[in-house]
């Protein structure tokens, strides 16, 4: 497949998108405050930023803050939440509604979401829409970034070094060792464990690559086991002292970059759609995938 795709004119757009957010962010508006009890849901992609989101929060001091699949979320009345916060791109993701409908009345809830005109924004007592960042591939590139962003700028972080850096991911070459690997191994620690759960799944979506995604401080109780010569193990963030050396010693390529993690995600989708497009498939349209998971009373995924 050539030229270009939904995917790459979403990807690219993502330092203006993240410039938006920041103002949003940093205005005053329904997020939770300091001190609140919150649980953040999300499915695939979205779950993934809310991890990052919950550790960046309760990391900060700025209280409790758990994530959740929306499909496992334990929301009973004895883990005393606050306020719910949902992260969904479409806003009409079953799991997701499920969650809305069964706080409704009984715990405040905002959702963040890109097309404010669909059934999550009813069932929200309030909505941060965020329509710039919506998208019509079906892999999530900007949209799950720049929510990222607008909590990070909420909790009171300069996002200004974060768009230069991803300003000089975009421009980055691209190795064509990274477009041979047989396999990535993606790692993080504290919020960016989210982000390596995220770069592993943008891998699978869009070019069906082998891929997993570890707590850093993990990967050697098991996981370091499958890296050898022609596979790859990506850090986000901060790097356990030694592990470079550990994997060097299997023949893997080690990566880690000093630029912001959440550039440096960019540059995973950027490789994700080079490896898609090597391999002739669509990355708007990936296998099995739809924009939104909507479950009939069977149970079964219909398109969103």
């Amino acid at each position: 497949m050539s030229g270009t795709s939904y995917m790459e004119q979403e990807l690219r757009s993502q330092p203006g998108t993240w410039r938006e957010a920041a103002k949003i962010g940093g205005a005053d508006g329904p997020l939770p405050g300091a001190g609140r009890r919150v649980a953040v849901v999300g499915c695939g992609t979205s779950w993934f930023m809310a991890q990052a989101y919950a550790a960046l929060r309760e990391g900060a001091g700025l209280g409790v803050t758990d994530a959740f699949a929306a499909s496992e979320a334990f929301l009973g009345a004895g883990r005393g939440y606050d306020t719910v916060l949902a992260i969904t791109r479409s806003g009409t993701t079953t799991e997701v509604l499920r969650v809305l409908e069964e706080v409704k009345g009984r715990v405040p809830t905002v959702t963040v979401l890109g097309d404010p005109d669909t059934p999550a924004t009813e069932l929200s007592d309030a909505t941060v829409p965020l329509p710039f960042a919506d998208e019509r591939s079906v892999v999530q590139t900007r949209f799950a970034t720049t929510a990222l962003a607008l909590l990070r700028a909420h909790l009171g972080a300069d996002l200004s070094g974060a768009v230069r850096d991803a300003e000089e991911a975009l421009a980055a070459p691209v190795e064509k060792e990274w477009l041979d690997a047989e396999q990535f191994s993606f790692l993080g620690t504290g919020w960016t464990y989210g982000l390596a759960n995220e770069a592993a799944l943008k891998m699978r979506e869009a070019s069906q690559s082998w891929t997993e995604s570890y707590p850093a401080m993990e990967y050697r109780h098991g996981p370091i086991s499958i890296a050898a010569p022609g596979r790859v193990t990506w850090v986000f963030g901060e790097v356990p002292e030694g592990l470079e050396a550990d994997v060097a010693r299997t023949g893997a390529r080690f990566v880690h970059h000093d630029r912001d993690p959440l550039a440096d995600l960019v540059l995973v989708q950027r490789i994700a759609l080079e490896r898609a497009r090597a391999r002739g498939l669509d990355p708007d349209n990936p296998r099995s995938l739809t924009r939104s998971v909507m479950l009939t009373a069977a149970g079964e995924g219909v398109a969103g």
